[in-house]
């Protein structure tokens, strides 16, 4: 077997590997009151339970929860109060017989400890590891999928990338950007995460103007230089409205704008899309799936999610 981990396979446990080998739905699940689309809608863990199963019928293949909302000028949420919210759905998720892949959306080891412990298979940290220093550590130990993500300032100092007084300066924001996913990506393998297990997401809103979002989807084959594959996380975000509609917009006219970022950021290379509606993201990807195929070919495996000897992290 080669050292070289597949960039269109994303190993998320041990002996448990998603194929990339076409785009993958991840449905947000916020249970959270204070999240910037749909926060306070998730009540209870039945509800969550309801939600999940609306999300995998409409095609959705992961499930992000997450109990502290990264919206800009979000307040911190203590792990405690993230693990009341979170453990309790990912608990009733699984009891109702749900097997989808699991992810836990936090930047503290306590939550994706408790989160891993009640059936999570991935830690999707926005602060890549460096908001808490067990995280990568954590992850290492358990084997499960890894998430690392840019930003450029924690979301209760961050604005809306369509509200910013003076947009943030960087005459090249893939390189930086870059530069950084693959820092912490060296850190993740240093702390021994295998490199198969890491998805790299370079931050769509976090930190970002209007400008440098479209230049980090347009760049996105910089990124996929680093040899793992990217995840989109552009759903219903202000840049997304500020360019479809020309104005400021609230999150529900943002739809729209929202898929044709996805058709953008799928043929630019990205293969996981972290949205918001299932149903309308997962029929525009088969779509454009089936317009990839007609140019280059069927894929090999027909995007089967493998688990087996040999696949363990």
């Amino acid at each position: 077997m080669s050292d070289t981990p597949d960039i269109q396979a994303w190993t998320i446990g041990p002996g448990r590997t998603l194929s990339l080998a076409r785009p993958r739905v991840m449905s947000v699940l916020n249970l959270t009151p204070d999240s910037f689309f749909d926060g306070g809608r998730l009540t209870s863990p039945a509800v969550v339970v309801g939600a999940a199963l609306r999300a995998l019928q409409d095609g959705a293949d992961l499930l992000d929860l997450g109990g502290e909302s990264t919206r800009p000028g979000a307040e911190r949420v203590p792990s405690d109060e993230q693990i009341r919210r979170v453990v309790p759905a990912i608990e009733a998720i699984r009891r109702e017989g749900i097997d989808t892949p699991l992810s836990i959306d936090t930047t503290r080891a306590e939550v994706a400890r408790a989160a891993l412990d009640a059936g999570a298979d991935i830690i999707n940290d926005v602060a890549a590891g460096l908001e808490d220093d067990a995280m990568l550590a954590l992850a290492a130990e358990r084997g499960c999928g890894l998430v690392l993500m840019h930003r450029r300032l924690p979301p209760d100092e961050d604005s809306y990338s369509d509200t910013y007084d003076t947009p943030p300066e960087d005459p090249d924001v893939t390189r930086t950007v870059g530069r950084f996913l693959g820092d912490r990506l060296d850190a993740a393998t240093r702390a021994g995460v295998a490199p198969g297990c890491v998805l790299l997401d370079p931050g769509l809103g976090f930190g970002k103007s209007v400008e440098q979002n479209l230049a980090l989807i347009a760049g996105t084959p910089r990124l996929l230089e680093h040899g793992r594959p990217i995840l989109s996380a552009a759903s219903r975000k202000s840049f997304v409205g500020r360019v479809s509609l020309g104005r400021e917009s609230e999150p529900h006219e943002r739809l729209a704008g929202s898929l044709a970022v996805t058709a953008a950021h799928f043929r630019a290379g990205a293969r996981v899309f972290r949205v918001h509606d299932s149903g309308a993201h997962a029929e525009a990807l088969r779509l454009l799936t089936a317009l990839h195929e007609a140019q280059t070919g069927p894929t090999a495996d027909g995007g089967q999610e493998r688990h087996g000897a040999g696949l363990a992290c």
